[in-house]
């Protein structure tokens, strides 16, 4: 009798848990997006041009043209880095995550990694679309297709190395393997955007407004992993 209190105790006690975590996941959410509103706001207004202007110069050293400071091998890291946020390395990256769910019977997690790269490829297109941001005026040789705003690789590796990691943190029971694989997350998406600014094609502003939509999405997605968790065999 005692044994069957304390557990309908702990299901409560767990229950409330998953409750208190979506609101305050939603709530988290709203804040990302209400802070991209606000920045879009302020820099379709101009009152972001300075800061941009700052930073850029910050990136670059001095020279005529595009001159990235440091030494031309952090340049060529710089390339390789970004990288890691283009559609050929995401999308490879993706198809190799789908497959790996379809192939060990987690369905739910593999549509789940479907939507949520695809659902955030069509949210930075159509915001592209729709801001129509000029790039950078920095004479660069990387070759750029779209508009600026918001950053397309800052947001898409933020989907996707976000969802990702929550999704494999999940695997462990061991906090610091959850912490590490989170950590590793936000380094990577941090590093792919900063290599954005470095390389002068997008500003800093372009950036932070793709690191906002993208961590929106990504958390999103993680709630509904976190939903579908339960219904998963171990």
């Amino acid at each position: 009798m005692i044994f069957k209190k304390l557990s309908q105790r702990f299901e409560i006690l767990q229950g409330r848990r998953r409750e208190i975590s979506l609101i305050l996941a939603f709530a988290i959410v709203a804040g990302l997006i209400w802070g991209f509103v606000a920045l879009a706001d302020e820099v379709f207004e101009g009152d972001t041009e300075h800061f941009d202007q700052r930073i850029a110069a910050a990136m670059q050293g001095g020279g005529e043209g595009y001159d990235p400071i440091g030494p031309r091998w952090v340049e060529e890291l710089a390339r390789d880095v970004t990288a890691l946020g283009s559609y050929a390395f995401l999308g490879f990256l993706t198809f190799g995550i789908i497959g790996y769910f379809l192939l060990t019977d987690r369905r739910p997690r593999a549509g789940l990694v479907a939507v949520s790269v695809i659902g955030g490829l069509a949210i930075s297109n159509t915001l592209k679309s729709l801001f129509n941001r000029p790039r950078p005026d920095i004479p660069t040789d990387v070759q750029v297709f779209t508009a600026s705003f918001p950053s397309g690789h800052s947001m898409l590796s933020a989907v996707t190395f976000l969802t990702l990691g929550a999704l494999l943190a999940q695997g462990s029971a061991d906090t610091r393997v959850k912490a590490y694989v989170a950590v590793l997350a936000i380094i990577l998406t941090v590093a792919v955007g900063t290599t954005r600014v470095y390389l002068g094609v997008h500003h800093a502003t372009d950036v932070l407004a793709g690191w906002c939509v993208g961590s929106a999405w990504a958390l999103l997605c993680w709630t509904v992993a976190h939903w579908l968790q339960p219904r998963e065999r171990p």
